[in-house]
């Protein structure tokens, strides 16, 4: 089983510095509570870390095959 990361944007963009909008945007995250599901590595994890007061993150188990 592969490890997967779900994304969730849980507060606003607006009024946030324009790193932190590209960082979004980059992992996907456009509006108010859309979700993305990246694998876990590294360069993801490091996003996630500039975000971490802006999203919600959840651990998932995906079958690959």
């Amino acid at each position: 089983m592969a490890r997967k990361l779900k994304v969730t944007l849980v507060r606003s963009l607006i009024g946030r510095p324009e790193k932190q909008r590209r960082t979004a945007q980059a992992l996907g995250l456009r509006k108010l509570h859309s979700h993305a599901i990246k694998d876990d590595t590294p360069s993801i994890r490091g996003m996630i870390r500039k975000l971490e007061h802006l999203v919600s993150v959840e651990e998932i188990d995906v079958q690959e095959g």
